[in-house]
């Protein structure tokens, strides 16, 4: 099993729901650097995201397959198979020099595997009012069912 703490960089495959699209993607901060979000689209999503960069995030197969949804201040771009509608990775718009990962879609990894994860405040972005200044993290806690 994969230590989901670990902050050392490590290299995955991965794929959406009916394998259309694979991808490659190197975790520079490891899996230490899952986390969820607040905003509209990651809150309806519900999904855990770990941190690529474009350079090291290569799609191998489906690049055809995939299609982007922006929104907003269209900043951040989310990407999803168009087959069997998986979101399999974005560009932040925390920070677009990064990508987040679908950790769903990640070989060898589930979701439920990880216990502790940090919550970004993606609603009070400080880029949608001048008045939300800092962008806060919280931490979410699982708690296995027995």
């Amino acid at each position: 099993m994969i230590d989901v703490t670990s902050n050392d960089p490590l290299t995955l495959n991965g794929q959406c729901h009916c394998g259309a699209v694979k991808f490659t993607a190197e975790l520079p901060l490891g899996l230490a650097s899952a986390r969820r979000c607040t905003c509209s689209i990651c809150r309806m999503r519900g999904a855990i995201a770990v941190t690529s960069t474009h350079d090291g995030f290569k799609i191998v197969e489906g690049a055809d397959k995939l299609a982007t949804y922006r929104f907003n201040t269209r900043t951040a771009e989310h990407h999803f198979c168009i087959q069997c509608g998986i979101y399999t990775h974005h560009k932040r718009r925390s920070n677009p020099n990064q990508l987040g990962v679908n950790v769903a879609c990640l070989d060898g990894l589930s979701p439920f595997d990880f216990h502790e994860v940090v919550v970004y405040d993606g609603q009070r972005h400080p880029g949608d009012n001048p008045t939300h200044t800092t962008f806060t993290a919280g931490t979410l806690t699982f708690t296995p069912a027995s």
